[in-house]
């Protein structure tokens, strides 16, 4: 039987460590992406400030392009926000879909079996072990 990782039965123990350790990965990407936000999207939405203004009195493109054209560091903040969250939006997405690729299956096997062969000094082992 093949569950929703596209993992076998074979291993039920390594199986349930490979979808904490997965888990994990997830929570851990959308956490990088919510401190995206909340560090370089704040400056950049910061350093637009006036832009933002002018858009939500006369919004056009040229505004925008104005904007991005003549503060290129918040709208690289901001584009690179954007960047993080698409991308862990479409890798989630593919992985719902489709299942694991069979690569990062083996890539998770062989850090879980890392973490458990380095025992309770490895930082993710109380997660994984338990």
């Amino acid at each position: 039987m093949i569950n929703n990782l596209g993992m076998t039965e074979l291993e039920p123990n390594l199986n349930k460590q490979i979808k904490k350790l997965y888990q994990l990965t997830i929570y851990l990407r959308w956490l990088v992406v919510l401190l995206c936000w909340l560090t370089l999207g704040i400056f950049g939405f910061w350093g637009l400030r006036n832009e933002i203004k002018l858009w939500f009195d006369y919004f056009t493109w040229s505004a925008v392009r104005y904007a991005i054209h003549f503060n290129p560091v918040p709208s690289l903040c901001l584009a690179f926000c954007v960047g993080m969250t698409v991308s862990a939006l479409v890798w989630q997405s593919r992985n719902i879909i489709w299942g694991l690729p069979a690569q990062e299956k083996y890539r998770l096997e062989q850090r879980v079996k890392r973490i458990l062969s380095v025992g309770s000094s490895h930082p993710l082992w109380r997660f994984i072990a338990k």
